[in-house]
């Protein structure tokens, strides 16, 4: 029986940090910045450089990220496979993206963006679950939009 703990433990973590990918996404997607608390920690560092956005503390990317995502009306991730590699209370985490956006165009049209790649997480374990500490964002393609 005691044999087993440590593995339970482990899919335990692996579950937990699957929800907390999801929580990003969804926050993101739906525009529920606050959500956002719940996926990283006070101290975090974001970095959207990769994808023209901007590199800066949690606060200020989520304040950001409010101001200037609205201009797509739709946005939609997919999180593919993803590695995850738990040591302790620390995890790093490269998760697979795809993620459309629709941007909406001045004469009432749409233009559909495409952008896929991976977020590179640092995660640390706190008392309200895991959380990321660091997020990176790896671009590997993108379709219908220009050069960041």
């Amino acid at each position: 029986m005691g044999t087993t703990t440590p593995h339970l433990k482990e899919v335990s973590d692996r579950i937990e940090i699957a929800d907390l990918l999801t929580r990003y996404t969804l926050a993101i997607d739906r525009g529920e910045w606050g959500q956002l608390d719940g996926v990283f920690t006070a101290d975090a560092h974001i970095d959207y450089t990769a994808t023209g956005g901007i590199a800066g503390s949690f606060p200020e990317v989520k304040d950001w990220l409010a101001r200037t995502l609205p201009m797509f009306p739709r946005r939609q991730h997919v999180l593919g496979q993803s590695q995850v590699r738990v040591a302790e209370d620390t995890a790093t985490v490269t998760a697979y993206f795809l993620n459309p956006l629709v941007l909406a165009q001045e004469d009432g049209t749409e233009q559909v963006w495409e952008l896929g790649g991976y977020y590179h997480h640092r995660l640390l374990r706190t008392a309200d679950g895991w959380r990321s500490r660091e997020l990176v964002e790896e671009l590997v393609w993108q379709r219908g939009m220009p050069e960041p």
